[in-house]
């Protein structure tokens, strides 16, 4: 399971990513592999974490700042954005 490939399936984080001219191969979840490794997730059907995706395009690196609703069972995952920062690309 991959949490980016499944935020890609849902429509409204496409939408984020075009309202901001990133594309997707441009993001990363910050401790993802962290969240992956929790002994506990094979045990829980829904996992609720606040996380950080960090995505880049010519103007500048934005950090998404939000909570991660992702139904393992189904395959399924979304993002609940609570705040951006924008870092200005260095010329």
């Amino acid at each position: 399971m991959d949490i980016k490939e499944l935020l890609l399936k849902g429509q409204s984080f496409i939408a984020l990513l075009k309202e901001f001219a990133i594309e997707a191969k441009d993001i990363s979840i910050q401790d993802e592999s962290i969240i992956l490794a929790d002994q506990n997730l094979a045990q829980r059907n829904i996992v609720k974490e606040t996380i950080c995706i960090e995505g880049k395009n010519d103007t500048g690196i934005f950090s998404f700042f939000g909570t991660l609703h992702c139904n393992l069972l189904n395959q399924l995952a979304v993002f609940e954005i609570q705040g951006v920062e924008k870092k200005m690309a260095a010329h």
